[in-house]
């Protein structure tokens, strides 16, 4: 995980003194201003800070799993759980970003972040912009632009509410049917379950261990049936609960092979295998490749 230290080192070549000073780390940036001269492939990561970006231009964005090409006016929010990159920029880019840690939203106005509904849709927290969208959006990272560089002492109060409408006009955007409900007990049951898979992620550390695995184990910690979790999770979603377990686990495990040094052993044990054979039967059940392959590609 790139934490915003190594953002800025990577970025600027040295991290700004005066932002230990102020709570979560805040700040704002012209992208056009701010482009390397030889701007590098990003590294698909996961970063330890929120990141929204106005982007003004043609590119792809790899969010998560997924591939989105990108044209026009779009907003994107980053959350630190999902890796992303980009294609390196062109010299026609325009736009404007924002970072910060999640302590920005926790003194006296608090957000939480990590429970929004914009990280629960079915469809990534990527949107294409009408010509009166852009320009509220824009508007509003314009008067993040000028209370950053400001002396007023209540710019980071102002600067919050600023962040907080973009995150609320976003989640207007977003059509109702792409967000689990919770109007009957299946959706309930369905919303339980996928957040107590989502907690587990993501894996940090190789003392991190997945506490667990199995459809049984979560129908005890949810106290429901298993049949009666798998029915109401396949009713909602399309797929059984397994189906999601192996899904999320693969997908961490693709992530772990292609972004840390861990050995194949290392990967296998914090994922709950207790056999690293165990292990790649699974992820080529999973992906058609065993581990050592897929490093490779």
């Amino acid at each position: 995980m790139e934490s915003i230290e190594e953002f800025y080192k990577y970025k600027f070549n040295k991290y700004p003194e005066n932002l230990h000073n102020t709570i979560g780390q805040f700040n704002v940036f012209q992208i056009e201003n701010r482009m390397r001269k030889s701007e590098e492939f990003p590294i698909h990561i996961r970063r330890n800070f929120f990141k929204i970006m106005l982007f003004s231009g043609e590119n792809t964005f790899r969010y998560g799993n997924q591939n989105i090409k990108v044209s026009g006016n779009t907003l994107m929010f980053f959350h630190p759980n999902i890796p992303y990159s980009y294609q390196p920029l062109s010299a026609i880019t325009k736009g404007a970003f924002c970072v910060f840690k999640s302590e920005f939203f926790q003194s006296n106005y608090k957000l939480d972040l990590d429970n929004l509904s914009l990280f629960k849709s079915s469809n990534p927290p990527i949107f294409k912009l009408s010509k009166t969208s852009f320009q509220e959006v824009e508007n509003l990272f314009s008067k993040m632009l000028r209370e950053v560089q400001g002396d007023y002492i209540y710019k980071y109060d102002l600067i919050r509410n600023y962040v907080s409408e973009l995150y609320f006009l976003a989640m207007k955007w977003i059509p109702p049917e792409n967000f689990f409900q919770y109007g009957d007990a299946s959706k309930r049951i369905t919303m339980i379950f996928t957040e107590l898979l989502e907690q587990q992620f993501p894996i940090q550390y190789k003392s991190d261990k997945l506490k667990i695995r199995l459809p049984n184990e979560y129908a005890e910690k949810m106290f429901v049936h298993v049949n009666y979790l798998n029915r109401c999770v396949k009713k909602v979603t399309g797929k059984t609960t397994s189906q999601h377990l192996f899904e999320r686990i693969g997908t961490e495990a693709k992530i772990l092979l292609k972004h840390t040094d861990w050995t194949i052993s290392e990967i296998s044990e914090t994922l709950g295998f207790g056999d690293p054979a165990h292990f790649n039967k699974f992820f080529k059940k999973q992906t058609g490749i065993n581990p050592t392959s897929f490093r490779l590609v």
